[in-house]
């Protein structure tokens, strides 16, 4: 995939995942998009090797809400 287009859809992802944060934890938009984008999900997510843009905003929430229960998350199987 071209840059320019794997970048655009991370513009596209990231909002709903934030948003899916907002309404889980007790963070603002500005504090929910601070800790995704210093989660390890996050860090594999902009990896276009890792294929996790592939993935519903709904299943990276979820491997977020488990690194920050577990400090882990698993890949789903689809990847």
């Amino acid at each position: 995939m071209e840059k320019k287009k794997f970048e655009a859809m991370l513009v596209l992802i990231v909002p709903q995942v934030v948003n899916l944060i907002v309404e889980s934890y007790p963070y603002d938009e500005v504090e929910a998009s601070k800790e995704f984008y210093s989660s390890k999900v996050y860090s594999f997510l902009e990896q276009e090797d890792t294929k996790l843009w592939h993935l519903s905003p709904l299943t990276l929430f979820n491997m977020f809400d488990e690194e920050k229960q577990t400090g882990m998350f698993t890949f789903p199987e689809e990847v």
